[in-house]
């Protein structure tokens, strides 16, 4: 029984649209059709593709969806939890650093050791961290914020 693919992530959030609005001004991701659930949600899409999924969290959530979903996220500042990271395949790097720095929104870069992929790091407004990969051909003149080489000097 092999898996294909990742098909969403869901993101409880205490504020559902500033989410959605963050997903989309600084993701490109846009909102799209969704079933009706009885509770609001919101659901972002990478082309015909839904892969983020949001919803109100433990605070806000309704009856509907406390039994819909079994069980809702933990309280507001919790961070990410167990889950450290989301990590999409990205391109045009050179567009987003400029994008992200447009925006404000704070990011680290990374390379690790033998990895052909650029890294950028940042955070949705629930502490969730978004991890972008860039084909390192993208990355030619940009030095990382970190490579991993440095750490092992000792």
């Amino acid at each position: 029984m092999p898996l294909s693919h990742i098909e969403h992530y869901l993101v409880a959030a205490d504020d559902i649209d500033a989410t959605r609005d963050w997903y989309a001004r600084v993701l490109g991701m846009k909102s799209g059709p969704h079933p009706d659930f009885g509770f609001p949600v919101h659901w972002m899409y990478i082309g015909e593709t839904d892969v983020v999924h949001i919803g109100p969290s433990a605070k806000s959530a309704g009856e509907i969806q406390r039994a819909y979903l079994g069980r809702t996220s933990r309280d507001a500042g919790a961070g990410t939890g167990a889950l450290d990271h989301i990590a999409f395949r990205a391109t045009g790097l050179r567009t987003m650093l400029e994008h992200l720095r447009a925006e404000g929104v704070p990011f680290t870069t990374r390379r690790a050791n033998g990895q052909a992929l650029y890294q950028m790091f940042l955070y949705d407004p629930n502490g969730i961290k978004v991890e972008l990969n860039f084909a390192a051909a993208e990355a030619e003149g940009i030095e990382p914020g970190l490579m991993a080489s440095e750490l092992m000097k000792a």
